[in-house]
């Protein structure tokens, strides 16, 4: 679980050069971003996720989605669902057909996705590190740090789009040597939620197991 809360964290951390002074610029380019987000009831999208490292010539791609309301989300990757419906959360096991409940504790909040569009708000300082261009898209790239030094994670790239302020893609670097970048695909603004759409269902899980650790 703590693997698939890294992925939140990271499909969420912002982070550029421990030194830099915070940039208006930047500021200005992060906050028309947060603002984008703040004024969606609920957004849906696909995501895919490349981890590389070089020296160790790894490159490995996974795709995923992630359905978002407030502080609700449902997060489907590698064989895997979370949910989390405010208070409780439920993590699925496709493979072992085996759900595990459990309450919503601070950790799990801090890395709601409802919250990645604020983040850089504390603890992290920011510049703006020039513009580049993707499929005839022109992107501001935001570089963050963490203030906290001993955090694993030293930098994240961002990539704004400038015409609409929405988020395209991140890049994160890790003192291993791991890099990860994360692509949003499909992204849909307030789409049409279920009723169940931030809970387990379990009669849509025929002979699912449930392991409640409330």
């Amino acid at each position: 679980m703590k693997r698939l809360f890294s992925l939140l964290l990271a499909l969420v951390l912002f982070v550029n050069l421990a030194n830099a002074q915070q940039d208006p610029k930047a500021g200005k380019i992060l906050n028309a971003m947060s603002q984008k987000y703040k004024t969606m009831k609920a957004f849906k999208a696909n995501f895919s996720q490349t981890l590389e490292n070089p020296s160790a010539k790894v490159k490995e791609t996974m795709n995923g989605d992630i359905l978002v309301s407030g502080n609700k989300y449902r997060l489907g990757v590698s064989g895997q669902e979370i949910l989390n419906d405010g208070k409780l959360m439920y993590t699925y096991l496709k493979d072992a057909n085996e759900v595990t409940i459990t309450e919503t504790d601070a950790e799990a909040e801090a890395m709601s996705p409802s919250k990645i569009f604020e983040m850089y708000k504390k603890g992290y300082k920011y510049a703006h590190a020039g513009t580049e261009t993707m499929d005839g898209v022109k992107y501001d790239v935001i570089e963050m740090a963490p203030e906290d030094r001993s955090n694993p994670i030293f930098k994240v790239r961002l990539f704004i789009n400038q015409k609409d302020s929405t988020l395209k893609s991140w890049q994160m670097f890790r003192n291993n040597g791991n890099r990860y970048t994360y692509t949003i695909k499909n992204f849909q603004a307030n789409p049409t939620l279920a009723s169940d759409a931030f809970t387990f269902n379990k009669a849509k899980y025929k002979g699912v197991s449930v392991v409640d650790l409330r």
